[in-house]
């Protein structure tokens, strides 16, 4: 099976560099210095599970793709931030074929849409993934901590035979691969938790401890959380109770250093999937009240807007 990892940074390259790894079929889309540092230099992965380093990861560029070199893959990993989306889709393109499977491990669901107008629902399984990882000033991938998943399976839910062959890519790889046969409902399950904890950690500046400590800290956080529920369930994929009990420990432990990346990408000035991860839960509500979610998300958008104001 040809796989194209659209990119190779902290998710997909980490992901992808397994792949090989284990002796898969990988191919790197990238930009053009990126492949020139990666020809140069390899790609390399510091982990706690394990080092790898590639010297020779094959590469290719959207104007490479573009001018019918490399052809079409069986599996595409998209691992993007959702504001660069509509460019990935569009320097991917001429590597989907008739039976290629595009394998998003976005947060949220809005980019599920996007993909489903771009190759059609037929092409687009459902995925997610945990992983802490960061690109260095050198290129090189550092995971941060042994959390490494990826999840993928049919958004109908089931088993399939094309999502068999998905599985069977996986076996043996070094991170933790797993086959959902309810992988919407555990995108849902996903994206109510995260809106929770970037809500709570990017409005208060502070971590799930931190809030936790402060008057009124908890119960803000408790609210914020029914209204993710809610609309989770008002769209039919209601969180299983098992999981709103973990999202609840997590996201109310005293002491806890747990924050949201979205804190950091604001702490570090820069962008954030405030519409993605946010905005899109508040248009997928059913009722006019969520003032938890409304005001965390006019703060997000107020910081994007002193963002854009500052680098005018």
């Amino acid at each position: 099976m040809r796989v194209l990892v659209v990119g190779a940074g902290a998710t997909g390259g980490y992901f992808g560099a397994r792949l090989a790894e284990a002796g898969r079929d990988v191919t790197f889309l990238v930009r053009p210095a990126r492949a020139e540092k990666l020809a140069a230099m390899g790609l390399s992965v510091k982990s706690p599970v394990g080092d790898i380093h590639l010297p020779s990861p094959a590469t290719v560029t959207a104007a490479d793709l573009a001018a019918g070199h490399g052809g079409s893959f069986d599996l595409v990993l998209l691992s993007c931030k959702a504001y660069d989306l509509d460019a990935a889709i569009a320097d991917v393109a001429p590597a989907v074929g008739q039976t290629t499977m595009v394998l998003p491990v976005l947060n949220g669901m809005r980019h599920l849409d996007a993909l489903d107008a771009a190759f059609g629902p037929e092409r687009i399984l459902g995925g997610s993934c945990a992983i802490a990882a960061t690109v260095a000033a050198n290129g090189e991938i550092r995971q941060m901590s042994p959390l490494h998943t990826l999840t993928y399976g049919e958004r109908a839910g089931g088993r399939s035979e094309r999502v068999e062959r998905v599985e069977a890519l996986m076996q043996g790889v070094a991170f933790q691969p797993r086959l959902s046969e309810t992988m919407v409902l555990e995108m849902w399950e996903k994206w109510s938790f995260l809106a929770t904890l970037a809500g709570a950690t990017c409005l208060m500046r502070a971590t799930i401890g931190d809030i936790v400590a402060a008057p009124g800290g908890l119960a803000f956080i408790e609210a914020l959380m029914e209204e993710c529920r809610r609309i989770a369930e008002d769209a039919g994929h209601a969180p299983r109770d098992k999981v709103m009990q973990n999202t609840r420990t997590t996201l109310t432990a005293e002491g806890s250093a747990f924050t949201a990346s979205m804190l950091r990408d604001i702490e570090n000035k820069a962008r954030i999937e405030a519409d993605h991860i946010v905005g899109d839960l508040i248009a997928r509500s059913r009722e006019d009240a969520h003032p938890m979610l409304d005001r965390v998300y006019t703060h997000l958008k107020a910081y994007e807007n002193r963002r854009a104001r500052e680098a005018a």
